[in-house]
């Protein structure tokens, strides 16, 4: 091919390198600042492989964007990892692919500097709404976010042969779709949700995306799209609130019924949805529309029942989360652990034998009024001290960490014990324990998972156990579902543990008889003391 066609891949795009791929996939041509952007010389880069300049993460992605390319179309950019040495400096780079039809199926490449990309892999729905967020703010044009569903996916014949390879190939092909080669996030099903260019029918991308996945040897999956113009809201928070309201419709409902026309019609539904549920939600806290369940924590030197946690249950749902973080964001989590915390004294007063841990939220512990609230409950009570622990969850990060602590105090000067939940995951972190006094610190269960298989996850928890009992802070571990994990946490010094090895949260508390029945530790010499023995 001559210069001048080469040329014309400068034209397409402001770049820094050219290269052009051979339908090998070697690199047959490269001009440029090679050396500069990707640490490698004009001169070096011909002859190799373009996967030896690119990043693993982004092989998918990058081989997607090739296949999506007919004579004389263009695709991308998005940002990719380039492959650097240990010990060197993170590089990324915009690329845009264009096959010219002049050249023999080899795809004209230019590259350019750019900042660190998201995920590699799909996002959480959390991560997904911002980062969406944040990519609308900064754009220069109109984005939207699309929908697709890949009905039949995930029980095609590659899904069942290799699972782990068809999502890492999914997440390339929707990548190489998405503005900047954003990370996509699922949906429900075969359905997953991107942000992408505005100015494109997504009729265009389902056809693409159909084209690739027949490419990869994937038939009869017929691609199906909608899409919400991400237009019509400017602040963050709000914008977030019509997002996840369009993904929420799409999870409950697929793409059955049209979407709002952009963000802005979105948000006006969301609201008017948040009211209806705010007062629902109001009224279930108010008429304790809700019920307690208990799960067993055991004390891993004798194995003997130390107390029970108590979580709260809406109706049929399985997991109570999504209902207390609509009560976080409706800034009714305050009610809510109040009532929890009512529901389970009365509990607690039926059965002067009971020990109970309630939860409350990182939200409810910097207020005043939630703890003048606990501190009245608790005058008339004396007989609750030394069986009431509080937990403190890590759906909410606390703001004011100093302010939490002296909460906290106060509780325990009251005869409570206070325990810092999910050490590990989300909000909750170091500064934590280093700026709270606790007495309890729960490790999250993912770490409880692979423990007794030794590597970073031993090595983490073995390190906290030690830090904890330097500050006299005692450790329970979750997610306790084998007679190997147990094992395992005993042997890393942690004094309590919960899961299902124990027994599932039931709608009544489990004797102790039952638990001891269950365990088959032997006594140990290790003996903890209460905060009130201190």
């Amino acid at each position: 091919m001559s210069t001048a066609h080469r040329l014309l891949g400068f034209a397409f795009a402001a770049a820094d390198l050219l290269v052009e791929v051979t339908a090998e996939g070697r690199i047959a041509f490269a001009m440029g600042a090679g050396e500069a952007l990707i640490g490698v010389s004009d001169a070096a880069m011909v002859g190799r492989r373009w996967t030896d300049l690119i990043d693993r993460a982004d092989h998918s992605t990058t081989q997607a964007l090739f296949c999506s390319l007919q004579d004389g179309a263009r695709a991308g950019p998005v940002v990719v990892k380039i492959s650097t040495p240990a010990g060197e400096p993170e590089r990324f780079a915009n690329v845009t692919a264009m096959r010219l039809p002049q050249n023999q199926r080899a795809v004209s490449c230019v590259l350019s500097k750019a900042q660190a990309r998201g995920p590699s892999g799909l996002q959480s729905r959390e991560s997904f709404e911002a980062r969406a967020a944040t990519l609308a703010a900064q754009a220069p044009h109109e984005l939207e976010m699309a929908f697709i569903e890949l009905a039949g996916l995930s029980s095609s014949e590659q899904a069942l042969k290799d699972p782990e390879g068809l999502q890492d190939l999914l997440s390339g092909i929707l990548r190489s779709q998405a503005y900047q080669g954003e990370a996509p996030t699922a949906v429900g099903g075969d359905r997953y949700a991107l942000v992408r260019d505005g100015r494109e029918p997504t009729e265009v991308m389902a056809e693409r995306v159909g084209r690739i996945l027949l490419d990869q040897g994937i038939d009869g999956v017929t691609p199906e799209t909608l899409a919400i113009s991400m237009t019509g809201v400017t602040q963050p928070k709000k914008m977030i609130k019509a997002l996840r309201y369009a993904l929420d419709m799409v999870m409950q409902e697929g793409l059955s019924r049209p979407l709002p026309g952009d963000l802005g019609v979105a948000l006006d539904k969301a609201l008017q949805t948040t009211m209806r549920k705010a007062g629902a939600l109001g009224a279930a806290i108010r008429h304790r529309r809700f019920t307690l369940a208990y799960q067993p924590v055991v004390d891993l030197s004798d194995g003997t029942l130390h107390h029970h946690e108590v979580l709260v249950r809406f109706g049929a749902d399985s997991s109570p989360f999504p209902t207390i973080r609509m009560a976080e964001e409706m800034d009714l989590i305050e009610s809510l652990d109040c009532a929890i915390l009512e529901e389970t004294l009365a509990v607690m007063r039926r059965d002067p034998s009971i020990v109970l841990a309630v939860n409350v939220s990182g939200r409810s512990i910097l207020s005043d009024n939630y703890l003048t609230h606990v501190l009245d409950l608790l005058k008339g009570r004396p007989d609750v001290r030394g069986r009431l622990m509080f937990e403190l969850t890590e759906s909410a990060a606390i703001e004011d960490l100093a302010q939490a602590d002296r909460q906290i105090q106060c509780l325990r000067r009251a005869g409570c014990e206070v325990c810092l939940d999910d050490f590990g995951a989300g909000a909750a972190s170091l500064a934590y324990l280093q700026q709270l006094t606790l007495d309890v610190l729960k490790i999250d269960g993912r770490y409880i998972r692979d423990l007794q298989h030794g590597g970073r996850e031993a090595t983490f928890v073995k390190h906290l156990v030690n830090l904890c009992a330097e500050l006299n802070v005692r450790t329970l571990a979750e997610m306790v579902e084998t007679t190997e994990a147990q094992d395992a946490v005993r042997a890393a010094g942690v004094h309590f543990a919960q899961g299902w090895l124990y027994g599932r949260a039931t709608e009544t508390p489990v004797e102790a008889e039952t638990i001891e029945a269950r365990c088959s530790i032997q006594s140990g010499a290790l003996r903890v003391r209460s905060a009130l023995d201190r």
